[in-house]
């Protein structure tokens, strides 16, 4: 193992909307990769395996929510827009400018929400396991996290984790968590398709084959991103989509070697022919 892949992180607490954001820099080159990890997961628990690879010749960013990981919880629900607002007082505060995006989950609404919102910070779009709309969702996991309760997760990697590196290491809060998480954007409505075709940023959609995305969905995601036609004739479309086999939404991202393979290889291709030069 080289020794790129084995160099401790830099890490630091940025002062973020109440909060000191934990984040964390891996590697260096090229346009930063943002990383944001899912609902009740860190950047250890939802990009440990797959950071040496995708910061081997390039700078990655990685961060923990609001409540999540390192990054202590303030007196706010949880929302996409308002984790969106937490990101670009991080990108702020490391004087970044533009990035690529890798979201999932949870962390995927919020970079599909700082897509449409701030084109300008985005180069490349990667979005993992999210709907653009709750049409999208088969809906279990939906009330299954709004049903949770510590005693359902004693002694999973997820207490373990929680319990060790959390500014606030008990269950009192890590219930309070999981009850923010129980009703994240409640209510919302998501994006309307012109929305969805209006994103300035190449995008990669990617979808285990038994999500809780429906795949019907997820292929409506490819439509509008200008996906879905026949490459031989028309050329291969800025945006893509990847169906990950065997993959459900928990373990989205567990298949380490074919989600770095699919997704370096959509951040390191250049722009097809024809797409506007940003």
């Amino acid at each position: 193992m080289d020794q790129q892949t084995t160099a401790a992180p830099e890490t630091g607490y940025a002062p973020v909307n109440g909060m000191q954001m934990y984040y964390e820099l891996h590697g260096a080159g090229g346009t930063p990769l943002l990383l944001l990890h899912g609902g009740l997961f860190d950047i250890e628990q939802q990009f440990g395996a797959l950071l040496p690879g995708l910061s081997a010749d390039r700078r990655v960013i990685a961060t923990d929510f609001q409540g999540h990981g390192r990054t202590n919880d303030i007196d706010r629900p949880l929302n996409t827009r308002d984790l969106a607002s937490d990101i670009v007082g991080l990108l702020d505060h490391l004087d970044v400018r533009e990035v690529d995006i890798f979201g999932f989950s949870v962390g995927g609404a919020v970079a599909l929400h700082l897509a449409v919102k701030r084109p300008d910070l985005i180069r490349k779009l990667i979005v993992s396991s999210v709907s653009f709309r709750p049409d999208g969702d088969r809906g279990e996991n939906s009330e299954a996290v709004a049903a949770m309760t510590v005693d359902m997760i004693a002694g999973t990697p997820m207490e373990e984790r929680y319990l060790t590196v959390s500014p606030h290491p008990d269950h009192e809060h890590l219930q309070g968590l999981l009850d923010k998480l129980g009703r994240y954007d409640a209510g919302a409505t998501g994006w309307n398709d012109d929305e969805i075709r209006g994103i300035a940023a190449p995008t990669l959609i990617t979808v285990g084959d038994c999500d809780m995305v429906k795949l019907e969905h997820a292929v409506r995601f490819l439509q509008l991103r200008g996906g879905d036609v026949n490459g031989d004739f028309e050329g291969v479309p800025a945006s893509q989509l990847a169906v990950f086999p065997g993959t459900t939404h928990f373990f989205g991202l567990a298949k380490t070697s074919l989600v770095q393979e699919v997704v370096t290889t959509f951040l390191d291709s250049p722009p097809p022919s024809g797409w506007r030069d940003r």
